[in-house]
């Protein structure tokens, strides 16, 4: 009898190991990676670098997806490479290994970093100039792989257009970038197709790292230009002000591509706003999450408005006469 009742025992035992293991199967089966633990989805979010447009696409970005009520469905992994590509080379592998549903990438290198890394995962950027020059695909009306997104392509025309308004007599405008950014690169040759038409000259000095600014700058001294523009590059938007501490040894007018720019003290800037854009491409991906569309069914999309802004110390600084008819259009910082 007691031998009987063992092999009952034993035989409950082994049904409910059975049992725990089916449930097992099952749950590693709907938690394979592009869920957590808690069946939200896993979105990650990186960018190159922290600075203040950058972040503002981010918060367009999160702001976006917790509007479509993925708040509580998504979980998200918001990554920063500190300027370094071997830190967004294991962020990327980080992000494919563990199967996450999709990928935000904000900035050129970051979105080239991700999409090197996969063609599967569904990978929404922001914060390019040109996504078309930066090899992620053929043709921003028709994307091709699994990336899309909204570029911050800034008004270069108008940009010269207030250079010239502010400084009527300007025969020379320096601009300053890391030539290992495509973005920057492709600035630069707007700046120069707008300045040519007025007779301006384009004066260009280039950067590979922060250390390098303040010593590539200088050559900007000496009489050499009038104005300085900044583009949306990622190395001089985190050295702005080491950038002002030289061009106002000579009062030289700095003026940005962007708001985030005038904040950190250049003088004006036509700016789009990178919040929007960011925005933008989270709406996007909360489409894509929903599962309503495909990255394909979202051609690269740009700003649709600009607004200018000047810093008010900075006028000051320099001892400038800006017209009246371009303060009344602007924002003063």
């Amino acid at each position: 009898m007691a031998g009987s009742q063992w092999k009952k025992i034993l035989a409950a035992g082994l049904c409910g190991l059975m049992a725990a293991g089916v449930l097992a199967g099952c749950g590693g089966g709907s938690g394979s990676g592009s869920s957590s633990s808690g069946g939200k989805m896993k979105v990650g979010i990186v960018q190159i670098v922290q600075h203040p447009a950058l972040d503002e696409s981010n918060k367009g970005f999160v702001d976006a997806l917790n509007e479509a009520g993925l708040k509580d469905k998504v979980e998200i992994d918001e990554q920063n490479a500190q300027g370094d590509q071997s830190n967004l080379k294991a962020i990327a592998n980080r992000y494919v290994s563990g199967n996450y549903k999709l990928i935000g990438a904000i900035s050129t290198p970051a979105a080239q970093a991700m999409a090197n890394a996969t063609d599967k995962i569904p990978i929404i950027c922001t914060a390019i100039s040109d996504f078309e020059n930066a090899k992620l695909m053929k043709s921003e009306k028709a994307p091709d792989s699994n990336v899309t997104g909204t570029n911050d392509r800034g008004p270069v025309d108008k940009q010269v257009k207030l250079i010239k308004e502010i400084q009527p007599n300007v025969k020379k405008i320096g601009i300053i970038y890391n030539s290992s950014e495509i973005n920057s690169v492709v600035q630069a040759k707007h700046l120069k197709e707008n300045c040519q038409p007025l007779g301006i000259d384009v004066v260009e000095l280039t950067v590979n790292s922060v250390n390098d600014v303040q010593q590539v700058a200088e050559g900007f001294l000496g009489g050499k230009v009038d104005a300085i523009y900044v583009p949306t590059d990622n190395i001089i938007a985190s050295s702005i002000p080491t950038l002002m501490a030289v061009a106002n040894r000579e009062k030289i007018p700095v003026y940005g591509a962007e708001v985030g720019h005038v904040k950190n003290g250049v003088l004006a800037s036509e700016s789009i706003s990178f919040y929007d854009i960011g925005h933008r491409a989270g709406q996007m991906a909360a489409e894509i999450l929903k599962g309503n569309k495909t990255v394909k069914d979202f051609p690269v999309e740009g700003a649709d408005k600009t607004k200018l802004y000047i810093n008010k110390s900075e006028m000051e600084t320099l001892g400038i006469q800006i017209p009246k008819e371009v303060l009344d259009r602007a924002e003063m910082i």
